[in-house]
């Protein structure tokens, strides 16, 4: 290690960009007033959030997507699995692709302490 390897900012690892989104979704959950049942932020271990609103089930798949993929592209193989998944326990199935980049340069990745852009159009509901 030399000493310009303590200065250099770190991009943000997979997983922490996944708890960046985590963050962004369960702040919207949580203003539209939804009561959290259920949080699991492991990768790729669906669904994320599991919630109840006016006595229903909820079931929330997020996705953090870096630029310049699409956020609101929705993997099939998932949703059909997820869909049955809801269905028996008669829950709500949505999608949340939250869309990350560096606020400064979207060709960069996003650093640690630095400015982040965000594009997420909210939950998207799977029928």
């Amino acid at each position: 290690m030399t000493l310009g390897d303590d200065i250099l900012p770190k991009p943000l690892t997979k997983k922490e960009l996944h708890q960046l989104a985590m963050n962004i979704v369960g702040e919207e959950l949580k203003k539209s007033g939804f009561e959290f049942l259920s949080v699991n932020s492991k990768l790729q271990k669906d669904p994320q959030f599991v919630c109840l609103k006016k006595k229903k089930l909820y079931f929330v798949i997020v996705r953090a997507i870096e630029y310049p993929n699409e956020p609101n592209i929705i993997e099939k193989t998932i949703i059909e699995k997820l869909k049955t998944h809801a269905k028996n326990f008669k829950a709500t199935l949505f999608f949340a692709g939250v869309g990350l980049a560096n606020a400064e340069n979207y060709e960069l990745p996003i650093f640690k302490n630095s400015n982040y852009a965000i594009n997420f159009k909210g939950l998207k509901k799977i029928n």
